[in-house]
């Protein structure tokens, strides 16, 4: 918890930028009676029966001092579809950067062994070279501000039947541009000072 929240107060710096990274499932689900339109007066109608259409995956990449982030729709969140972002995080988005301060969760695919699962050795280590790796506590992923983007993208924008993939992406990419037009940013205030007197039932006592 102290290294995640020391590296949130890091000043930004170009060649070592800040990217938290998580990723979330959603329910595909689709419409077996087209909707009624909203009308003056009259909210739109949707019928209670729907029609489960499989699963897709989010992954959400933010930078929360540039205020930036994009989504990645996948169809499954395997430890080949990670290391993707991560190809793509590296040689795309920050190839001229020195190194790519990463803060995801502990799932059992966020390590550079994915990455060799998916490229060349020498492809898969040199993207990991790139990567400095930040771990949240077991039962701390709150700590994550990726978690805070995702929380933020269900409730404005997959509050509501999604039936395809396609129609997913198109959604997000739409709430991401808006949001990152607005460069909105988090002000982290949760400092290791706070985190030793709020929790410190987590801190082991000296006698």
């Amino acid at each position: 918890m102290e290294d995640v929240l020391e590296v949130y107060h890091r000043p930004h710096d170009e060649n070592r930028p800040l990217v938290c990274l998580d990723e979330a499932s959603r329910q595909l689900i689709g419409e077996t009676i087209q909707p009624i339109p909203a009308e003056p007066g009259q909210p739109e109608r949707v019928d209670y029966e729907y029609v489960r259409n499989g699963t897709a995956n989010l992954f959400l990449a933010f930078q929360p001092l540039i205020g930036w982030r994009d989504v990645i729709v996948t169809e499954r969140r395997t430890a080949v579809d990670l290391a993707e972002v991560l190809r793509w995080l590296v040689e795309d988005v920050h190839a001229e950067a020195e190194k790519i301060v990463l803060v995801t969760d502990n799932l059992n695919t966020h390590t550079p062994a994915c990455l060799y699962e998916a490229f060349p050795p020498e492809q898969a280590r040199r993207i990991a070279e790139k990567l400095e790796w930040h771990y949240t506590p077991k039962h701390g992923s709150w700590l994550n501000m990726a978690e805070i983007e995702l929380s933020v993208l269900a409730r404005q924008c997959l509050d509501r039947r999604i039936a395809t993939r396609e129609e997913m992406d198109q959604e997000v990419q739409a709430w991401r541009s808006a949001r990152n037009d607005r460069e909105v940013k988090v002000q982290w205030r949760f400092t290791t000072a706070d985190a030793r007197i709020k929790l410190r039932k987590l801190y082991p006592t000296l006698e």
